[in-house]
């Protein structure tokens, strides 16, 4: 199973669980697990269009998927999928 970790201010959604183990082969697999499983999820990751939102950053094992295949990265049983809000502001 892959681990997906949620962040603080989305734990609300998932029973308060820290994080959430899924059976998938790949990145969309996984959120799609996710976001069936705990549904409130989807409005707060996904656009109405159905695409990751833009400030939603996802890291397997510490690299931004962005960066490899997108949701089409594969996973394997063990890896650790990071969900990473965006934060912005300060002075």
């Amino acid at each position: 199973m892959t681990k997906i970790h949620i962040p603080t201010p989305l734990r609300q959604y998932t029973g308060k669980q820290a994080a959430v183990e899924v059976k998938a082969s790949n990145i969309g697999e996984a959120l799609s697990g996710l976001v069936t499983s705990h549904p409130d999820l989807r409005r707060h990751l996904y656009t109405d269009e159905g695409k990751l939102r833009a400030f939603v950053n996802v890291y397997l094992n510490d690299e931004d998927v962005r960066y490899l295949q997108k949701e089409a990265t594969s996973v394997s049983d063990g890896d650790n999928i990071s969900i990473v809000p965006s934060i912005a502001g300060g002075r």
